[in-house]
């Protein structure tokens, strides 16, 4: 299967699963959107490795994924979401410190499904999200906050309870929103190579060689430096927490009758 049709299969998927209301149908497009990426990207390696030397042979590139503009609220838990989409699609990422951009070191294929991930479940996430915050839950949950005071001409510290204000529901929500959706695609993606090294012995011997190649790849093109600490959020609130989890797994994985089962091996 070409690359283009691949990638309307999976648009296609993912368009189902941002117009439903039913959250037990979009994750069952997602599973199957994910599955198809994995496949695609199993057979895309081993065709890799046989290659003659007429043919052009796909190598790694980079690629800069704008997150959103400086100052923009919200950008953190956008960028974990792409980073957790990227790590169960064979793709590394530099992160900027604003969380502003990306810079991402993968295979064209690779690339382009976790953008497509990325597009639809940003927009299931800004939804679950807004649903949540109107529904007001997080405000019977209270936080204990540290207040800086002046007393005697110095500061004195002390610890109060407040409740959660909105933005740190709708940060916390997200998160866990975020984290829950690299947990469930990781799943997808073993789930998948195990079955296709099953069927097709020494998937797992290309597949590592792939990886090798970009990890060469990207030590010598990255240039970052230090640690991305944008994906921590400074007050919890547990209700928040809760409710972003359950978003983000909400049904089991390729359970929907409506979606075929998942292919072994996808057409060249």
């Amino acid at each position: 299967m070409s690359s283009d049709k691949m990638l309307t299969r999976i648009g296609g998927l993912l368009r189902q699963a941002e117009s439903t209301d039913n959250p037990h149908e979009a994750d069952a497009f997602l599973a199957a959107a994910q599955r198809l990426a994995t496949s695609a990207s199993v057979d895309l390696a081993v065709a890799r490795t046989h290659a003659t030397s007429k043919e052009r042979r796909a190598t790694p590139v980079q690629r800069l994924i704008t997150i959103g503009e400086a100052g923009k609220k919200g950008l953190r838990t956008y960028a974990q979401l792409f980073l957790a989409i990227a790590a169960a699609n064979d793709v590394q990422c530099d992160i900027t410190a604003t969380s502003t951009v990306i810079y991402a070191y993968g295979f064209t294929g690779d690339i382009d499904v976790c953008e497509a991930l990325y597009s639809s479940l940003l927009v299931q996430m800004v939804r679950a999200s807004d649903a949540y915050l109107r529904s007001g839950t997080y405000k019977d949950e209270t936080t204990v906050q540290t207040v800086v005071e002046r007393r005697g001409g110095r500061q004195v510290r002390t610890r109060v309870r407040k409740p959660v204000a909105g933005v740190t529901a709708r940060l916390n929500f997200q998160s866990a929103f975020a984290a829950r959706i690299g947990t469930r695609l990781a799943e997808a993606k073993q789930d998948t190579e195990r079955e296709a090294e099953e069927s097709t012995p020494g998937t797992a011997l290309v597949l590592r060689g792939k990886e090798l190649e970009l990890r060469d790849f990207y030590r010598t093109t990255s240039q970052a430096r230090g640690s991305w600490r944008g994906n921590r959020v400074a007050t919890r609130s547990t209700d928040a927490q809760r409710a972003g989890d359950r978003a983000g797994r909400t049904a089991r994985l390729g359970s929907s009758p409506e979606l075929p089962p998942a292919a072994r091996r996808l057409e060249q």
